[in-house]
């Protein structure tokens, strides 16, 4: 997916210093961002973290306790949430019951005053772009839960605004469908090249929709990037744990070299083939991805990454296999594996005792 836009292009949107309080709780706390033009912007976080009262901020429905919100130069406030060019796509869809598809698309443009012809070419473009023109004369109640959600995207785009704001935007919507849907709605959302905010506590959707993240809780941005950044190099605990599977050792650093460190752990030795900002005999956590380890019977050679312990549990879930391996401190270690082959002579099974290990670029080494 080809997300072009980077936030270094001068900022279309732009969130200074904002903050919002309800009565002592300050729900948005000091939160500063830039997002480019053109770009899929994500904000992902657990119920109330902050990520609702943002969005509702900028689509006007909450108004700041302190800072700013510029929208391509302007500043927003005191704009109501009509006159904003901007428009705001709810999780329920909140179409129209008794309007046909191409009447829910037209009502926002009919409200606006358009002329005649120019609602019909804006409703015929949209009804192509989400592909839905042979459904123009149908109900809501006569769509599936996909179409329906194309047709609230539809709607909120037939007004051309500068920005989209899209709020669970598939949290109606089956597994399956969920991920159809999502890669169907950045291609649309791109082809038309609007600048989007959307809100997620789904993880894979935050991933494969958005081409920034901002990992937000009570209130605060603990973490912005890429997905790749957030999943490969978490700066805190919290953002590892929060994004994917992940197992976290505490340990303390033994060598502290500029080209490599080693940190004990309880059950291992873990060779880090880089150096970190630490001294030695700090304590520290490490985070290993289930799928950057792997599991064998035999011993891997040297003393370093590598750990002892006997599976507990094992779950299949044909491309992969997950295990949970007991080490000897009674810490669990989740592994993920690819099924590669289809029947393997030397499966491994409950109870088996195992070595887990894992290479020297696998681990990410937290300091707080």
């Amino acid at each position: 997916m080809s997300h072009s836009a980077s936030p270094a292009d001068s900022a279309f949107l732009r969130i200074v210093d904002v903050v919002k309080d309800f009565g002592g709780y300050k729900a948005v706390n000091n939160v500063n961002l830039d997002i480019a033009k053109g770009e899929i912007f994500a904000l992902l976080g657990s119920s109330g973290c902050g990520k609702t009262t943002l969005l509702r901020m900028l689509a006007g429905f909450e108004t700041p306790t302190s800072g700013r919100i510029i929208l391509n130069g302007q500043d927003l406030a005191g704009l109501p949430p009509y006159e904003r060019p901007l428009n705001m796509m709810f999780q329920s869809y909140a179409l129209f019951p008794h309007l046909t598809v191409w009447e829910n698309i037209a009502f926002g443009l009919q409200r606006d005053g358009l002329a005649r012809d120019e609602v019909a070419s804006r409703v015929e473009a949209m009804l192509k772009l989400v592909q839905l023109g042979k459904f123009a004369k149908r109900k809501p109640h006569q769509l599936s839960g996909g179409q329906q959600q194309r047709v609230a995207l539809a709607r909120s785009l037939a007004k051309q605004p500068q920005l989209l704001l899209l709020d669970e935007p598939l949290g109606a919507l089956d597994k399956k469908l969920r991920e159809q849907t999502q890669i169907e709605l950045v291609n649309i959302i791109e082809q038309v090249g609007v600048t989007c905010v959307m809100v997620t506590h789904d993880q894979e959707e935050a991933m494969t929709m958005a081409s920034r993240i901002a990992i937000m809780s009570e209130g605060r941005f603990l973490q912005v990037g890429s997905p790749s950044d957030i999943y490969e190099t978490p700066q805190t605990r919290f953002v590892a744990d929060f994004i994917g599977n992940v197992n976290l050792m505490d340990g303390s650093v033994a060598v502290d070299e500029p080209d490599h460190v080693i940190i004990e752990c309880a059950d291992c030795k873990h060779y880090v083939g880089h150096g970190i900002t630490g001294t030695q005999g700090m304590p520290v956590t490490v985070a290993l991805r289930p799928e950057k380890i792997a599991v064998s019977r035999d011993k891997p050679e040297g003393e370093y990454n590598a750990a002892l312990g006997t599976i507990e549990e094992m779950s299949y879930f044909g491309s992969f296999t997950v295990f949970h391996v007991k080490l000897a401190s009674g810490q669990m270690l989740k592994v993920s594996m690819a099924n590669t082959e289809r029947h393997r002579s030397d499966a491994l099974t409950w109870g088996d005792p195992v070595w887990a290990s894992w290479s020297d670029a696998a681990h990410v080494v937290l300091t707080s």
